[in-house]
């Protein structure tokens, strides 16, 4: 408002246009509201008023909904609905989930407000600020025809007979009514930023945002776990199975051959092929081991203590399946942990437990070795604790100089009813 475009730009009409049609909602909402609590307090002695009284109740939904969609008129920046989806289909869950939340009530109350207080005032403030005006720059028209050219009336109280008299109430109309365009952009900015405080809060906005950003984390998360086992599968079934198929052929050629430099290169190669067949193997392992996505993560874990440089114990308490993301989460970061134990710590035993309880995956990796492990140090776990983090999880390190070390995992997750 404060540039020198303003009364040229569209702006002041549509500050007019947000405060009329805000008189004409809030005349509706005060004959709906009227009306349903009236025939709900009238007819609830019969029981039939109780779903009248309900409905008056969530009245304020309706009209919020309207009044955000209203806000557009003189607000760049969409105000977002703050009610949550309910947990199922239907009317029933629907309305449960609505007389739940606090923001229905408070809807409840901006609608009571709009339809005793707030039309008025947006009706007053176009009339004074606009039709009034209007009405006072119309005022030569209103002598030269209603008024047979000998007079006219301002604002059905003065009567102007003179034209010189009509052409300055006109001009006088002109500067209020350029007055009056700061005046509905004034009042319809403050109306706004009500509205929005009421029904819109920017919190209800941060909160919506913070929620959907979580949900696109996961099915990104999701989305990378779908890849990493078809890249395992495509690996398993077709790189895999033609090393195998080569190595078995390079086995009967060199029986077959006659000694000599044939065989012994024949030899060599076989030899080559089998150290490809098991890298490859490990390969597969790492990207997403099969007996993770076929047993899960207990067998998964003991696979991986099994194949460790030293001894681990497992004692992992858990039954059914667990969601597929936090299963390999969770084996790999007890994976990585394991790798480093054999690698830096030089402990001669290490434990793995984990337990599921109160809805959270619980895991403990300890070593008894030499501790002083650090997560920023690049052992590894920097970017396990984000893989970790986008789960809504945290792990945790306790490695004090002369250890023992401690990695404890929690993961918030549910049990789901997927064969193993």
């Amino acid at each position: 408002m404060s540039g020198p475009g303003f009364l040229l730009s569209s702006w002041p009409w549509r500050a007019a246009g947000y405060l009329l049609t805000g008189a004409v909602t809030g005349v509706v909402a005060l004959v709906v509201i009227a009306a349903t609590a009236a025939a709900g307090a009238v007819l609830a002695l019969v029981l039939v008023g109780i779903p009248l009284l309900v409905l008056a109740a969530l009245t304020g939904i309706p009209v919020a909904w309207v009044e955000r969609h209203r806000m557009r008129l003189i607000d760049a920046d969409p105000a977002v609905d703050p009610h949550r989806a309910p947990a199922a289909h239907g009317l029933w869950p629907w309305l449960t989930t609505r007389m739940r939340e606090q923001v229905t009530w408070r809807e409840l109350g901006h609608a009571l407000l709009f339809a005793v207080v707030l039309w008025p005032v947006d009706a007053l403030v176009v009339a004074v600020a606009l039709l009034c005006p209007l009405s006072m720059v119309a005022t030569p028209l209103l002598m030269a025809t209603v008024g047979g050219g000998q007079e006219a009336k301002v604002l059905k109280q003065w009567t102007v007979t003179t034209w010189p008299a009509a052409s300055g109430i006109a001009v006088l109309g002109v500067v209020l009514l350029l007055l009056g365009a700061y005046v509905l952009g004034v009042v319809a900015g403050a109306r706004a930023g009500l509205t929005r405080l009421l029904v819109a809060p920017r919190e209800a906005e941060l909160g919506t945002r913070v929620v959907e950003l979580t949900r696109s984390r996961l099915r990104l998360v999701d989305a990378f776990e779908a890849e990493r086992r078809r890249i395992e599968r495509d690996l398993h079934d077709g790189a895999q199975q033609r090393l195998v198929g080569l190595t078995m052929t390079l086995g009967l050629a060199r029986l077959d051959a006659p000694p000599g430099p044939v065989a012994d290169q024949l030899e060599k190669a076989h030899e080559e092929a089998d150290q490809v067949l098991a890298e490859l193997r490990e390969l597969i392992r790492g990207i997403h081991p099969k007996v993770l996505s076929d047993h899960g993560l207990p067998a998964a874990v003991a696979d991986a203590a099994d194949r460790s440089a030293i001894p681990v114990d497992v004692d992992l308490a858990l039954s059914g399946r667990l969601p597929q993301a936090v299963e390999a989460a969770a084996y790999f970061v007890v994976r990585e942990a394991l790798t480093n134990v054999a690698r830096h710590s030089a402990a001669s035993r290490a434990e793995v437990r984990g337990s599921h309880r109160d809805g959270r995956l619980l895991l403990e990796v300890r070593d008894n070795g030499r501790g002083g492990a650090d997560a920023g140090a690049g052992t590894g776990l920097t970017g396990l604790a984000d893989r970790v983090s986008a789960l809504d999880g945290r792990i945790s390190l306790s490695s004090p100089p002369g250890g023992p070390t401690l990695l404890r995992v929690e993961i918030p997750c549910v049990r789901t009813d997927r064969s193993a």
